[in-house]
């Protein structure tokens, strides 16, 4: 069937859907340091809750997955009911968009930005209200994005792909003038040293998502949450699907969540990682966005002093065939001429560089 068969709803025939980074085979031997995942395994015991919980799997998953909010709403200083829990918080975005978003009430992001909000608002035939950044240093103009007109807006904070933090104050702006509803999607808020946690207690138009992907090693199992006031909460739980997270997976989150030694342990190590290679990429006179993320976004220079998307494509390709694995974003000018690395563990990076040298002298291999 084509894609303009009359059985299809616009909304999915119109829509350009969602490029994730490469996901090499499992046995395929390669750095994999394109799609932000924690290079640590996690917890030891999520594994114990996992092999504890797999008799009960002849049995739903309780449905408002009760443990988890319970754990988070006591890991932030919140009430349950401003808990959501979601399969991963991908899942907690598209509810925002379900709720808040359709033909008449249309959605605002910044430009470039995850990628995955442009697609969500397609397919809620929302129109998109795209603010661009001015220049490389991805700051927020509050009033611009105040006087987009969009119902919805989404900001990721650390920016992605760039992982700059933003000051609560800036958005402190934001949300209290916007007339809508703002979300603000900290994926990366763990490694970071500010979030906006702290607005909660102010706005009840604000949601906040989070991750258990990244900093908390379950990038496979699929769990997320997302905070609120509770009237926004509640409308999000009415949308979301009954069984949305499994039992395995609230089993492992619960475990994880709860093992705040080994989390504080991984996100620090990563932390160490990440301003090690930024400072030496800095001593290259790499043009670098300090992070607040667990990866760094670059501007690689060849051994000629040029820099460009060509160049960037270049050493893209040379790290592919040394298989290390990054990230290029070619749609855009603020990003096309840079590289996202995501931070490994020591020995991934320590390869990296190796390679980084070897690409960036003259008469390369």
């Amino acid at each position: 069937m084509s894609r303009n068969a009359k059985y299809f709803s616009r909304n999915i025939v119109s829509h350009k859907p969602y490029l994730p980074g490469i996901q090499p085979a499992d046995e395929e031997e390669v750095i994999k340091l394109n799609t932000n995942e924690n290079p640590y395994p996690p917890s030891p015991h999520v594994k114990d809750a996992v092999l504890a919980e797999l008799e009960s799997l002849r049995l739903y998953p309780n449905p408002p997955s009760g443990q988890l909010r319970k754990a988070l709403s006591d890991l932030h200083g919140l009430n349950q009911d401003q808990v959501i829990i979601g399969n991963g918080s991908d899942d907690i975005l598209n509810l925002c968009t379900r709720c808040f978003a359709d033909a008449s009430l249309s959605v605002g992001m910044l430009e470039p930005s995850y990628s995955l909000y442009e697609v969500i608002a397609s397919l809620q035939g929302a129109a998109l209200h795209r603010i661009p950044f001015a220049d490389d240093s991805f700051s927020i103009d509050p009033q611009a994005v105040i006087d987009s007109g969009a119902n919805l807006f989404f900001i990721t904070s650390p920016h992605a792909p760039s992982g700059r933090e933003y000051d609560q104050n800036c958005l402190r702006r934001v949300v209290e003038s916007f007339d809508g509803i703002v979300v603000i999607d900290e994926a990366y808020a763990d490694f970071a040293t500010q979030n906006a946690i702290g607005l909660l207690d102010e706005f009840h138009n604000l949601i906040i998502t989070r991750t258990l992907s990244k900093s908390y090693s379950l990038a496979g199992m699929r769990v997320g949450y997302g905070l609120g006031s509770p009237e926004l909460v509640s409308v999000l739980d009415e949308a979301r699907e009954v069984y949305n997270v499994d039992r395995l997976a609230q089993a492992g989150a619960w475990a994880a969540l709860t093992d705040r030694a080994y989390f504080k342990s991984t996100c620090a190590k990563i932390t160490e990682e990440r301003e090690k290679m930024r400072s030496l990429l800095r001593e290259w006179s790499w043009k670098t966005c300090p992070s607040g993320a667990n990866f760094l976004f670059t501007l690689p220079v060849d051994s000629h002093g040029r820099t460009g998307q060509e160049v960037a494509v270049n050493l893209y390709e040379y790290l592919a065939s040394r298989k290390i694995l990054t990230r290029h974003f070619p749609r855009h000018e603020l990003t096309s001429s840079y590289l996202r690395i995501s931070i490994g563990n020591s020995r991934d990076m320590d390869i990296l560089i190796e390679r980084l040298i070897e690409w960036k002298t003259p008469e390369h291999p």
